[in-house]
């Protein structure tokens, strides 16, 4: 969910900040003149490079930004902005992304206006707005086996030559159904225009308390996309005899499933802080983003 803040809750004083940048010659370029730019305004910089993708299956250990951090400014597209908010975990630093890719949803300006965005920043002027995330926990038996927090969604996909998933789903503990799919998606109101939407399912508002259930090519055609409350408890299951089914975190990192692992998702307790700069309007975004009415990206 969306909530404005006043900036007084954004610390006063100027010390350090973090570039996250999109590994791309001319993204690094930029990045190289605007740690510049900051520094000779007095500010620290601590400058990550996004990392390469991984192969399926391996698991990179999570690297952590450093407490101290202003904020930070992300230089890339949605899944720069993905990987930084990984980077930033729990913590309450507000993120500010700049748009170099192609779609760029969660960007708050584009790369032309990253100096005068930068210099609101620097001056306080600004608003925050936090973002509900989901706390994603997966058991097998007894034992925990991964632990992640999404900004966007979670994503359970069969492989190429997989057969339909049957995925067991309830509830607050109450049966739901079982899902006759290639797979589900379960996402926030932020990531209700990423991987939801192309299969189908609904754009939310991020003022809009509620976490979206999508199937993707459900086999039973009355299986539509549904809102549960953000209190909501989803506990999800692969059926007896499932494989080759692959469980994706915000599109960053995969876990293959199997029939004994239980997925629980809830709303975190640690929402993301979005930088906002005026002039730029939720809806003006979508219908540029969606190309509604002949927006253009």
């Amino acid at each position: 969910m969306e909530k404005k803040q006043p900036r007084e809750n954004v610390p006063s004083g100027v010390c350090r900040v973090g570039v996250y940048v999109k590994k791309d010659p001319r993204t690094t370029a930029t990045a190289r003149k605007f740690e510049t730019w900051l520094q000779a305004r007095g500010v620290e910089v601590f400058r990550r490079q996004s990392p390469s993708p991984v192969p399926r299956g391996f698991q990179r250990r999570n690297a952590v930004a450093p407490e101290d951090l202003l904020c930070v400014f992300v230089l890339g597209g949605d899944g720069t902005f993905l990987s930084a908010v990984r980077w930033i975990g729990d913590r309450d630093t507000p993120v500010l992304g700049v748009k170099f890719g192609v779609v760029g949803f969660l960007a708050e300006t584009a790369a032309e206006h990253l100096y005068t965005a930068a210099a609101r920043v620097l001056a306080n002027k600004f608003t925050l707005t936090r973002r509900m995330r989901l706390d994603v926990q997966v058991t097998r038996g007894k034992q925990e086996i991964a632990r992640e927090t999404v900004l966007n969604d979670i994503v359970i996909n069969k492989g190429a030559l997989a057969r339909l998933a049957n995925i067991d789903t309830h509830i607050d503990g109450y049966f739901l159904t079982t899902f006759r799919a290639d797979g589900l998606i379960v996402s926030t109101p932020t990531g209700s225009t990423a991987y939801s939407l192309a299969a189908g399912g609904p754009v939310i508002h991020p003022e809009v308390p509620g976490i979206i259930i999508t199937p993707i090519c459900p086999f039973t055609l009355t299986n539509r996309p549904l809102v549960v409350p953000d209190t909501a408890e989803i506990s999800i299951r692969l059926e007896k005899g499932s494989s080759d089914i692959l469980l994706t975190f915000d599109g960053q990192k995969g876990l293959d499933l199997t029939d004994r692992d239980v997925i629980t998702v809830r709303q975190s307790s640690h929402p993301l802080n979005l930088i906002n700069v005026p002039g730029r309007p939720y809806f003006d975004v979508l219908k540029s983003k969606l190309r509604w009415s002949g927006g253009r990206v």
